[in-house]
Parts: structure tokens; C-alpha cells; sequence
């Protein structure tokens, strides 16, 4: 690449489906002449103009987008079954090539359940030991730093992203808490083969993924006792965000965790119920699709 790069006026792209692409000998040679352009799958907008559908109510489209998520080889097919297909072979290529095949595990059993878990529990805390109690409840025999490994190796090939837990009062990461988001929301349905998925975590998980590829940081937190999905900052850009799939009627818990937080930064409420926008004690609540479009 240095010779090309020395010999030929020209932009040099490599693609690489995992972390470590850049990592190690390769890094050496070509520092400070490279920048890691990290990709995620079509946005619901970019779906939109993908399939020509601009011009469309959105509404329409969105649980398609839920159901098959947003790579283009799935979004160009017809078919469902067609595109449940795509999404297993993506999914196992990801998972046994980038994911077993680099580390070299054998037995991959104990991955593939590592990675069904995060998927069934997306939007939930997670921890080494919830996972852990869990594949030795079912037989597993598996010790907490295999865990610990499998997670990293997941987050390395881009199949999880892994969202630090913050404490807002006590300024402090609380360690051995966080969230994991599946980078592709097709995945959920292709691999759980559920019909009946918590629409309200695959709603979290869509808009997780709407702040990354607008470049936000992204936090999940608490303030004392009340939970806050997102705390998503870009430079002086601060957001208090939470997310859920209808508001309960006569329920204040999604405006109350907002109460006792910094003045000064935007809080938004986002909703998948049209019957939900509108304004909570001056916080507004928009639905879901004008977030994801505007």
C-alpha cells in the first residue's frame, strides 16, 4: 500500500470486517497516513432512498425495517425468506469467520450462546455474571474470563456494539455494567426466530444506532435510583434521551427521570405511539419515525 501510495497519485480503501484490521504490523507501517472510517448498515433514512421511497409515508416502511434491518444485500431482496437467508449467511460469516475463525476456537458453542443471549436481552443491563449463571443453569461449563473474552471478541467484529454504563452524579463509568446493541436490528429476528420480540428494545436499539452514524457518543446512565437510555454528546452537542415503545397511560416514569438532571442540555422523549407526541413538562416527546427522518 506504500508503494501504491508513493508511486501513484491516488486514494488507497481498504475494507476490513474487524477491529484488529488495523491493528499490530499493518498500523505500524502506515501510521499517520491512514483514517479509520468505521461503516454501519443503512440508516431508515438511507433505507428510504435505497428502496426509492422518499416520496412515501415512512410510517409505512418502518416495520420492515424493524423486521430485516438496513444491509443492502437483505434490503435488495423481494423475498423473505430470501432475506432471512442473507441475514443468516452475513450473520455466520461474521460470527465463525471474523469471530471464531481469528481467535481460533474450536468449540463454538459457547459463543454462539453468548451471542443468542445478547440478543435476547437487548436494551438490558448485562454483566459477566448474569451471563454466566445463565449457560451454567443450561450445562455449559464455562469460566467468567471465557466470557469476558467472547464479549470483546464480539465487540471487535462489529457484531455488538458495547454501551458503557455512566453514573451522571457520581461523574464515574460503574464498571462491569453496560448495555450491547446489535449493529444490524435484522439479526434479532433471523437468529432468535421470534415473531413476538420486545418491540420497545428493538426501538432502543434502533435509535442507538441512529445517534452513531450521526456521530454522538453514546452513554446509557443513571442519576441516583433513575434510569436514562442515552446520554449521547458530540463535542457541546448533549442529549438526555429516552426511548420506549408507548407511554403508559397515567405514567410519568419517562419524564420523571429527567427531573433532577442538569438544566441546560436538550431531553428528548422518543416514542413509538403517534398518540404519545406532544409535550411532558416541557420536555417534548416526538415519535419515532420524525427522529429517525428529520
Amino acid at each position: 500500500m506504500n508503494g501504491l501510495r508513493i508511486a501513484f497519485d491516488s486514494d488507497i480503501y481498504v475494507t476490513g470486517s474487524n477491529a484488529s484490521l488495523l491493528s499490530g504490523e499493518m498500523a505500524t507501517y502506515l501510521t499517520g497516513r491512514y483514517v479509520e472510517i468505521k461503516m454501519l448498515p443503512s440508516t431508515f433514512k438511507e433505507f428510504l432512498h435505497f428502496k426509492k421511497l422518499k416520496n412515501t409515508d415512512p410510517a409505512r416502511h418502518l416495520s420492515e425495517y424493524l423486521e430485516y434491518g438496513g444491509f443492502p444485500s437483505v434490503v435488495l431482496q423481494t423475498n423473505s425468506q430470501l432475506k432471512r437467508d442473507v441475514l443468516s449467511g452475513i450473520y455466520n460469516s461474521i460470527l465463525l469467520r471474523d469471530v471464531a475463525g481469528r481467535a481460533t476456537i474450536k468449540n463454538t458453542e459457547v459463543l454462539e450462546r453468548i451471542a443468542l443471549y445478547l440478543l435476547s436481552n437487548t436494551g438490558q443491563l448485562i454483566s459477566i455474571n448474569k451471563i454466566a449463571n445463565t449457560l451454567r443453569s443450561s450445562g455449559l461449563k464455562v469460566s467468567n474470563n471465557t466470557i469476558e473474552n467472547y464479549l470483546e471478541l464480539l465487540h471487535n467484529a462489529f457484531l455488538f456494539y458495547k454501551v458503557p454504563r455512566f453514573d451522571i452524579r457520581g461523574k464515574k463509568y460503574l464498571r462491569g455494567q453496560g448495555k450491547y446493541y446489535v449493529v444490524d436490528l435484522g439479526f434479532i429476528r433471523s437468529q432468535l426466530q421470534q415473531k413476538n420480540i420486545n418491540r420497545g428494545s428493538k426501538i432502543e436499539n434502533l435509535v442507538y444506532l441512529e445517534l452513531l452514524s450521526r456521530g454522538y457518543e453514546v452513554f446509557v446512565s443513571k442519576y441516583n435510583d433513575k434510569e436514562i437510555d442515552f446520554v449521547a454528546q458530540k463535542d457541546t452537542d448533549v442529549k438526555y434521551i429516552q426511548v420506549t415503545d408507548h407511554i403508559p397511560e397515567n405514567s410519568t416514569r419517562e419524564s420523571d427521570n429527567f427531573l433532577h438532571l442538569p438544566t441546560g442540555y436538550q431531553k428528548i422523549i422518543i416514542t413509538n405511539n403517534w398518540d404519545d407526541v406532544g409535550n411532558i413538562d416541557g420536555i417534548p416527546v416526538i415519535h419515532i419515525i420524525d427522529f429517525l427522518t428529520k
